[in-house]
Parts: structure tokens; C-alpha cells; sequence
């Protein structure tokens, strides 16, 4: 929900700017591809910038967890990071992103040029 609200109100802050570039040749496939690429380039930096502050998170999380409570965790759900699932972690929010940003996409690029210059 939070990739579709920010496509929504990307395509809505930027109307003027898709409106002059469909005047001068841009299709609606173009301006669905743009948006798209712009939320799955948001959705990659939010991974490469969330998994490192997630995996610390857990680093001091579960530590304290398990003084306060006097729990002794076994190996297996303390060491639950491997590349493979990061690299996985990752790549999936790019996919959510890109996913979330197709439906107002393609709303945004229907709008024909003289309704977006229109609401100006």
C-alpha cells in the first residue's frame, strides 16, 4: 500500500511533466514503464538500505531478548541470515515496488493530454 500511495502521488505531483511529455510523443506504454522503473529504483534502494538496518536490528533485539528473559535460543534461530535469502530479500522489493507501481501507472498514463493540462 505504501508503494501505491507514493505512485499515486508521484503521478499526481508530476501531472504537468507526464501531460507536456505526451504532447510531445511519449505513449502511455512509455509513461507505465517510467513510473514503474522509478518505484522499483525506490523499492531496490529501500532494500539495499533496510536489510543492513534490519540484520543489525536483530542483532541487538535478540541479545536483549534472551538477558531479559533468561532464554537460551538454540544455533538455529539465532544465525537465520544467508546471503541467498538477502540476495532474495532484495530483489523481492524491488518486485513489491514494481508491482505495486503497474495499476496507478497505468491510470497516469490514460489521462489524456488535455485533462492533465486541464486541472493545471
Amino acid at each position: 500500500m505504501g508503494v501505491f500511495n507514493t505512485v499515486v502521488l508521484s503521478s499526481r505531483e508530476r501531472r504537468r511533466d507526464l501531460g507536456m511529455l505526451k504532447s510531445i510523443g511519449m505513449t502511455p506504454r512509455q509513461v507505465t514503464v517510467m513510473l514503474v522503473v522509478s518505484m522499483a529504483g525506490l523499492g531496490l534502494i529501500g532494500g539495499i538500505l533496510g536489510l543492513p538496518l534490519g540484520v543489525a536490528a536483530y542483532q541487538v533485539v535478540i541479545p536483549l531478548t534472551e538477558s531479559s528473559a533468561h532464554l537460551a535460543l538454540p544455533d538455529r534461530m539465532l544465525h537465520v541470515w544467508h546471503p541467498e535469502t538477502m540476495a532474495l530479500l532484495a530483489l523481492a522489493g524491488v518486485a513489491i515496488a514494481a508491482l505495486g507501481a503497474v495499476i496507478p501507472a497505468r491510470t497516469a498514463a490514460r489521462q489524456t493530454i488535455a485533462r492533465v493540462l486541464h486541472t493545471e
